[in-house]
């Protein structure tokens, strides 16, 4: 048998008190805290909490001087306090009960991405609860990274950039996007990529990462992505298409760093042959937006004020029309990255969001210029008192393919 918490104690116990703490702000009006607990049965945020993956729930009292449990249908074995192994969320009321533990009046689930189904079972295991939406707050807590986390994103981005240094080695003229995409996955695999791009959300997905040449960077997608790309097929309508790379275009790459179950995310533009003067010119502009955003980028800096400081700079370099995307574009300019690629704070015109400090968060102005593809890089950041610390530390340069 195993320990089911992997993490070490101090570790579990200080992200436990975080999510307490960021719950605690979004209980239903007059409700106490002692009277409240969380139902927490998505992967991630299992993950984020334990150190590892486990099918059922985990049920954390508000109450500071209450333990949690963890109410595991597999795998079995595991073994620790607050462990107990059920077959059903029914069950989870009658163990509590063996534990003298009184249920609770008001239930925080994560109502913003578990099946309905599942909801609806969930609250008759409480009858008369109130039921509240966790998902924010977990959003909240898991936004400012704890300094193990920053070391585990740390590593990781410490892989992706070997991985990227050796990308113009994989090529060959004549190559496919796709020949070159799977040798990059093949190279990020056998350096201890873990191959999991989690997306939080329903409709997004993805499966290693992006690498877009010529006009393919141009295509639209329906996800809400920088970039987009055809894809193989429409069942997963993003991504390389097959295309072949050629003189005088691009190679966009965007693949998955996910080495320890927290990644980072980088791009790095490759040129075959020469581009036009335009497309180098709106790749220095992104690498000046980097240089503005790692000064800028302080706790207590509106999200929005950055993405509009981005805006104004591809603006002011002539590239408005181009900045994230061409035919269409993304929303943003940034997001938070650990777990799951899509976390807090987002970068965006509209974003209520506002930097903390130990956010970790991607920043990738992109530009796309039809017929020769996409420039523009990303690089993964660590937001500090002094600013934004890069810890994607590959050649931002235009880089050639031989």
């Amino acid at each position: 048998m195993e320990n089911l918490i992997l993490l070490p104690e101090e570790e579990n116990a200080l992200r436990i008190e975080k999510l307490r703490a960021a719950a605690s702000v979004t209980l239903p009006e007059n409700t106490r805290e002692e009277d409240a607990a969380l139902l927490i049965a998505d992967n991630a945020t299992v993950y984020y909490l334990t150190g590892r993956v486990f099918s059922g729930w985990a049920y954390i009292p508000l109450d500071r001087e209450a333990r949690p449990f963890w109410f595991v249908r597999r795998p079995v074995g595991l073994k620790g306090e607050g462990v107990m192994e059920i077959r059903k969320p029914e069950d989870i009321p009658v163990r509590l009960a063996e534990q003298g533990v009184k249920l609770p009046r008001t239930v925080g689930m994560e109502l913003s991405i578990t099946p309905y189904n599942d909801i609806i079972r969930l609250q008759k295991c409480f009858p008369g609860a109130t039921t509240f939406n966790v998902s924010p707050a977990v959003s909240v807590a898991r936004s400012v990274k704890t300094p193990m986390e920053i070391s585990m994103m740390e590593r990781s981005g410490i892989k992706q950039e070997a991985v990227y240094r050796k990308i113009p080695k994989l090529y060959t003229p004549g190559m496919t996007d796709i020949e070159l995409d799977v040798a990059i996955e093949n190279l990020s695999r056998l350096e201890g990529c873990l191959g999991q791009f989690r997306i939080s959300g329903q409709s997004m997905e993805f499966f290693m990462g992006n690498v877009l040449t010529g006009n393919n960077a141009d295509v639209p997608t329906p996800y809400d992505f920088a970039l987009g790309g055809r894809g193989q097929d429409p069942s997963l309508p993003v991504g390389a298409s097959g295309a072949a790379i050629m003189p005088e275009t691009t190679v966009s790459v965007d693949v998955n760093g996910n080495y320890t179950g927290y990644m980072t995310d980088m791009t790095r533009v490759f040129t075959c042959g020469q581009i036009p003067e335009e497309a180098r010119r709106a790749h220095d502009c992104s690498i000046a937006i980097h240089r503005e955003f790692r000064r800028r980028a302080l706790p207590g800096t509106p999200a929005a004020d950055l993405y509009n400081m981005a805006f104004e700079m591809a603006k002011e370099a002539g590239f408005e029309r181009n900045f994230m995307g061409h035919r269409q574009h993304a929303s943003f300019c940034g997001h938070g990255v650990g777990i799951e690629i899509n976390e807090m704070p987002v970068i965006a015109p509209r974003s209520r969001d506002i930097l903390a400090l130990n956010n970790a968060i991607a920043l990738e102005p992109k530009f796309v210029f039809p017929g020769v593809g996409a420039v523009g890089i990303e690089n993964t950041y660590i937001i500090t008192a002094e600013g934004a610390r890069c810890i994607t530390n590959a050649p931002e340069e235009l880089i050639p393919l031989h």
